[in-house]
């Protein structure tokens, strides 16, 4: 059973008599689970809404109602909610100044505000990597709202600069693009071959923008999932020539359906401090080398080249200067009293396993399970398992 919630939230929440934005949400029960506990769910991205659930799909998500009624949020600026698009009618600052209410600190502040409107007294959630910086800061901010937390692919660094987040995700992306070539050997010519002709000549995408040798390697993002390497390796198959080669490739751009995603991407690390482009600073010196493939790394070069944000562009380097605030609270996880279990993932592309170790000892009473299984989308491929372990984990069995 399906029930759909639309809310009128604050675009800021400190200033509730201000502008609001919508909110949707879809609670999704079994027929007799009407009256279950809550587990909200908060989606990966940032920029995502919440899956739209089918037969099947989510595959977590029977193991979940079996113990509740699931709230699918779609957070702010996604899905149904007042959607982020290029902003017109705004001037650059007006459109960054919208826009730094997408972190995952406002994103909180809707589910507690949806949660009082609910009269809910405490709810769990479950988070999927962004998902799980979401219910970090929950953990900060709001954990007079929880009765448990479990994160999956999703603890963030506490206190660190995101220059050192994206120095060891680089490190994780070099070390997959060097498994990759033992695994297909035979692609490294190809890929060498058509970085230089899409360097060299102007070739075009069915929507128009162009494919740079910079785009192609963007390519690379996904080799952090668990079918990432082979997809990448049937896309390099084809004939760079075929529709089906242009099409492949414009189905696996996250930008452009998802502005929002390019964004806020760095902001979401930025635990008290400015990104000023960090993937674009510090992007190793190895990638001279044509056939490299990047990862989940956000360039300013991006807004000129999809053409879908280059409305945003320049919003988007007033927000690489902004000083954002802190995200997470250390004397409140370190003090933390919600339960709260994490699945760490050992080769973890998106998420460094170091700082993830770190934080999870950092959480007063968090509950890891460390291993080398599964993907970063280990909820996605594996749910029933991943979720079912990780309920025994915070309730203690």
């Amino acid at each position: 059973m399906t029930v759909e919630h639309e809310f009128s939230v604050p675009l800021d929440h400190a200033k509730p008599g201000g502008k609001r934005i919508t909110v949707f949400a879809r609670e999704v029960s079994d027929p007799d689970g009407r009256h279950r506990p809550f587990l909200v769910f908060f989606q990966g991205g940032p920029g995502n809404e919440a899956p739209r659930p089918t037969p099947g799909s989510p595959s977590w998500l029977p193991r979940a109602l079996r113990d509740f009624r699931v709230l699918m949020l779609d957070q702010r600026g996604t899905g149904r909610s007042t959607p982020v698009g290029d902003l017109p009618g705004l001037s650059p600052q007006e459109q960054a100044d919208y826009l730094k209410h997408f972190r995952a600190d406002s994103i909180v502040r809707d589910a507690e505000w949806i949660r009082n409107e609910l009269g809910v007294e405490r709810w769990s959630i479950l988070g999927q990597s962004f998902g799980g910086f979401c219910s970090m800061t929950y953990l900060s901010i709001a954990p007079g709202g929880l009765r448990e937390a479990i994160i999956t692919g999703g603890l963030s660094p506490v206190g660190r600069h995101v220059d050192e987040v994206y120095a060891a995700t680089y490190r994780m992306v070099l070390e997959r693009n060097r498994l990759y070539y033992e695994r297909y050997p035979g692609d490294r010519e190809r890929v060498i071959a058509l970085r230089r002709r899409l360097d060299a000549e102007e070739f075009r995408l069915p929507d128009g923008d162009r494919l740079s040798g910079r785009r192609f390697r963007q390519l690379g993002a996904m080799l952090g999932r668990s079918e990432g390497a082979e997809t990448l390796h049937y896309i390099l198959e084809l004939d760079p020539d075929s529709p089906m080669f242009r099409y492949e490739f414009l189905a696996d751009d996250p930008f452009s359906r998802n502005p929002l995603y390019a964004i806020v991407h760095e902001a979401s690390y930025a635990d008290g401090c400015a990104t000023r482009w960090s993937a674009h600073r510090i992007l190793p010196a190895d990638y001279e080398s044509p056939e490299l493939f990047t990862g989940e790394h956000v360039y300013p070069w991006m807004f000129d080249e999809y053409h879908a944000l280059r409305p945003l562009r320049d919003a988007a380097n007033i927000l690489a200067e902004h000083e954002w605030p802190r995200l997470y609270d250390e004397n409140v996880l370190r003090a933390n009293e919600v339960p709260v279990a994490a699945s760490i993932y050992v080769r973890d592309l998106y998420v460094e396993r170091e700082f993830a170790e770190e934080t999870a000892r950092l959480i007063r009473g968090c509950r890891p399970w460390i291993t080398n299984e599964l993907e970063h989308n280990g909820l996605r491929a594996d749910g029933e398992r991943v979720l079912g372990h990780l309920l025994d984990l915070v309730r203690g069995r």
